[in-house]
């Protein structure tokens, strides 16, 4: 019972070890919801959840130019900072916007111990398909 609990144990970590290597940041994004809008022809709806380990960040970054994008923050605090503007942290339960054409120069988790995540919903072209495009 103990080996099989300590080899599962070991697959575990092994297995989040990789993911985290081949991300190369610490935010794991997941596409949840895209839904076209039958009222606005070419657009769609994509929800997008955004997960970060303790003191995960993403690197600067920006969104379609169609895209309109609502953020709320689900869990822990995120710290932002859009359009060379001050770095906000906002708390579970509170939200922000970015507008089209916005460049994101800072997200990440605002605490270094508690996870975060946060759900990003954009408005944005039926057809786009990448959704950030990080800076080099």
């Amino acid at each position: 019972m103990i080996r099989t609990f300590l080899c599962a144990t070991a697959l575990v970590f092994a297995s989040v070890a990789s993911v985290t290597a081949d991300e190369g940041v610490d935010e794991k994004v997941t596409l949840v919801y895209d839904q076209p809008l039958p009222n606005v022809p070419g657009k769609s709806m994509k929800g997008v959840l955004v997960e970060y380990a303790p003191g995960g960040t993403s690197p600067a970054h920006t969104h379609p130019k169609s895209a309109f994008i609502y953020a709320t923050v689900l869990e822990g605090a995120i710290a932002s900072q859009v359009n060379g503007g001050p770095v906000t942290v906002y708390h579970a339960g509170e939200s922000f916007s970015e507008f089209p054409g916005d460049h994101h120069a800072v997200s990440e988790n605002a605490s270094k111990t508690e996870r975060a995540r946060l759900l990003a919903v954009f408005v944005v072209d039926t057809n786009e398909t990448n959704l950030t495009t990080y800076e080099k």
